[in-house]
């Protein structure tokens, strides 16, 4: 998790998180046919707030896009178990600005790839990071996804109160629980 390294120039020098079974790294292009595989589960899209079920053809590729983006707000990545024999693309993780040294984290792991730790190992490596210095960090999961609040509890986020969001898979607004984790 200590080991990180500035990314090539086509990344905006977003860094690189190696932990123990895999790599946090900037999406590629290539990423994109692996997205749609895992996001067009319907469990997949529907514990998160934008991935629409299914998936309009087009929406991973512009999802990478963006991600690469020299003006972007969120940074995303891969997590990359290749280089332990794991899958190229086992799920992502995001960080998106906010204003006052804020960030919000978000992640989704493939379906097959749950209750295996791999969310929790690429939520605390990217909290340890901080790669953007954030002060605050926020996160959500829907309540019906009780697994996700336990990846967030598990790395140091402390539950702040109940809300709702918009989850598109579901066309529907969708209870949460709220978290903050304070950074020293």
């Amino acid at each position: 998790m200590d080991d990180l390294k500035p990314v090539d120039a086509g990344s905006s020098h977003q860094a690189e998180i190696r932990t123990e079974r895999f790599v946090l790294r900037p999406l590629r292009a290539s990423d994109a046919g692996m997205i749609s595989h895992y996001t067009a589960d319907k469990r997949v899209a529907e514990g998160t707030r934008a991935i629409p079920h299914p998936l309009p053809r087009g929406a991973s590729e512009a999802f990478v896009a963006r991600a690469l983006a020299a003006d972007r707000t969120e940074d995303v990545w891969a997590i990359d178990g290749s280089q332990n024999r794991l899958a190229e693309l086992l799920g992502v993780v995001s960080l998106t600005r906010m204003e006052g040294d804020q960030s919000e984290l978000g992640f989704w792991i493939g379906a097959g790839f749950w209750n295996t730790g791999f969310a929790t190992e690429a939520v605390a490596a990217l909290v340890e990071a901080n790669p953007h210095g954030a002060r605050t960090l926020f996160a959500e999961a829907f309540q019906d996804n009780p697994g996700s609040a336990r990846v967030l509890t598990n790395c140091g986020f402390v539950y702040l109160g109940d809300a709702e969001s918009w989850s598109v898979a579901r066309g529907a607004r969708v209870p949460t629980w709220t978290y903050l984790r304070k950074m020293l």
